[in-house]
């Protein structure tokens, strides 16, 4: 599993990927964290709006931090 978090480095982008990793630790799933930072590949993506949550390739959520039990639910599928 590969997760990215799309985001300039901003605090709610900060805030998401300590969230995705304390989620994936409660779920005991092993998963490949990314930060993508690059404005240019965030836009390919189609993401106007950081932070956002891709999960193998799919956005899954952009605009906002998700709480950790909703992360969760989203990496589960």
């Amino acid at each position: 599993m590969k997760i990215e978090v799309l985001g300039m480095g901003c605090a709610k982008c900060n805030t998401l990927t300590e969230r995705v990793m304390e989620a994936l630790t409660e779920l005991g799933i092993n998963a490949e964290i990314v930060k993508v930072d690059n404005m240019k590949d965030i836009m390919a993506y189609g993401v106007m709006t950081t932070p956002a949550l891709v999960v193998d390739g799919v956005v899954k959520v952009k605009g906002k931090v998700p709480t950790k039990d909703e992360i969760k639910l989203l990496i589960q599928g």
